[in-house]
């Protein structure tokens, strides 16, 4: 295939089964009308993925609304379930680096999503290393078991379709609008996406937040909730950067346990 000069390509000589794969089958299932813009895959090959190469703009407050507005729709797209993988794909996928496990059967409700497959695997990964010990581990276990209960579910509230990664460095500011990039795309918690976006700082937040409220008005006390959406994306970090992480993922389950 003979692509045009104004495209991006990631590659990576001996990438996982199915890195790029997983991660073009969520740039298309993200893609809905009159959601956020998202950057289409143009090739994907078990070793590379080309997409058109974006211009970025500095960040404005209308487009921070905009951004807002459009990322209600997206989540408000819906998925089957809690932890279902993008359409097109039959199995785990990545975050970063790392795996990611999707739940490839309905999973009961969020909480239960949340601890099985979003907290546990990072925190057997986690101990296996030494990052944590068995003190560590049970003030997990303890809040693991709370959202096991159905502690922090809202029933009303399905499965949004989320990007998963939504950090700072995944949305990028362009002049049409912020458009998503590298998805860990899945069945999620509308908070989640939201979460990711305060975790590392992003430009505007207030305003963002402010155009998504315009759309789908979040739930009381979602923001006291934000920091249990955040201590997933810190777990991965645990086990890709090291035990200086733990801390912050300590104090984090703590307050929720």
């Amino acid at each position: 295939m003979t692509l045009p000069e104004s495209v991006f390509v990631k590659e990576q000589a001996g990438a996982p089964a199915g890195f790029f794969e997983v991660e073009a089958a969520g740039l298309r299932w993200l893609a809905v009308p009159g959601g956020v813009p998202v950057v289409p895959p143009l090739e994907v090959s078990p070793g590379r993925l080309a997409t058109p190469k974006l211009s970025p703009v500095p960040p404005t407050g209308l487009l921070a609304e905009e951004f807002g507005r459009r990322l209600a729709v997206t989540h408000d797209a819906g998925a089957r379930w809690f932890g279902v993988p993008p359409d097109g794909w039959q199995t785990d996928g990545f975050i970063g680096p790392i795996p990611l496990p999707h739940a490839l059967t309905p999973v009961a409700a969020w909480g239960a999503f949340y601890a099985e497959f979003r907290l546990r695997p990072y925190l057997r990964q986690a101990y296996d290393r030494g990052l944590i010990d068995n003190s560590h581990l049970a003030v997990f276990d303890q809040l693991c078991a709370r959202l096991e209960s159905g502690g922090y579910d809202d029933p009303a509230d399905g499965a949004a379709r989320v990007h998963g990664d939504l950090w700072s460095g995944n949305a990028v500011w362009c002049a049409d609008g912020v458009t998503m990039i590298d998805p860990a795309a899945h069945g999620g918690h509308r908070e989640t996406d939201l979460a990711m976006l305060d975790l590392f700082g992003f430009p505007l937040l207030e305003r963002v937040l402010r155009g998504y409220n315009e759309v789908h008005p979040l739930a009381d006390g979602w923001w006291s909730r934000i920091g249990l959406h955040q201590l997933h994306p810190l777990l991965t970090h645990v086990v890709i950067f090291g035990a200086a992480y733990v801390p912050r993922a300590l104090a984090m389950a703590r307050k929720y346990d």
